[in-house]
């Protein structure tokens, strides 16, 4: 009989101990890893933010029709003063990733965006996974026709070496597997 009233008396403690060993034992371990307040402050005087209404550090991140993720991030950005569906950003990194694994980072100070087009400006850099290095003074990624495309002179750094070209299109190759680069218009060998 007090063995029986005991195993009942355990049965109900022993789980209500381990159940308040686990709570201490989880509220003990959370460490609190935010040194910085958890807003960020706005950066530049009131004034300046007050005449240019924008958004600080903002991102955008879409899928191709071809699958690629293409992530746009900016130091900031603001819209047209129409308010359309257009903007200009500045201190721009387009990420695109095809989904063959292809790579491509394009780095600009400045972009606008029209509907399903980002046309980056200023002295454009663009660096793929497969070692190829572009620089020109605008590209264009449009997103609906998953391209991408410069149509002024570009100053290629491939992995044999150096090229210029009249204009540059990276799109989706007709069979479906990877991406074809074109280069057009007067394309030198550089050696």
């Amino acid at each position: 009989m007090f063995r029986t009233r005991l195993v009942r008396l355990l049965r109900v403690l022993l789980p209500l101990a381990a159940l308040a060993l686990l709570s201490v034992l989880f509220l003990l371990g959370r460490k609190s890893e935010t040194v910085e307040p958890a807003i960020p402050y706005a950066e530049g005087s009131a004034e300046d933010l007050g005449r240019s209404p924008g958004i600080g550090a903002p991102e955008y991140t879409t899928v191709t029709p071809d699958g690629a993720s293409v992530t746009l991030r900016a130091a900031r950005a603001a819209l047209e003063n129409g308010g359309g569906d257009g903007g200009t950003a500045s201190a721009l990194v387009l990420d695109w990733r095809a989904r063959d694994g292809l790579m491509i980072e394009l780095t600009a100070p400045r972009a606008e965006t029209r509907d399903t087009s980002i046309r980056l400006e200023g002295g454009v850099r663009m660096a793929l996974s497969s070692g190829w290095e572009m620089r020109g003074p605008s590209f264009e990624a449009d997103t609906a026709a998953d391209t991408l495309r410069a149509d002024e002179t570009v100053q290629v750094t491939a992995p044999f070496g150096e090229l210029e070209a009249g204009r540059m299109l990276i799109r989706p190759a007709d069979a479906g597997e990877g991406q074809v680069l074109e280069l057009n218009e007067d394309v030198r060998l550089l050696y």
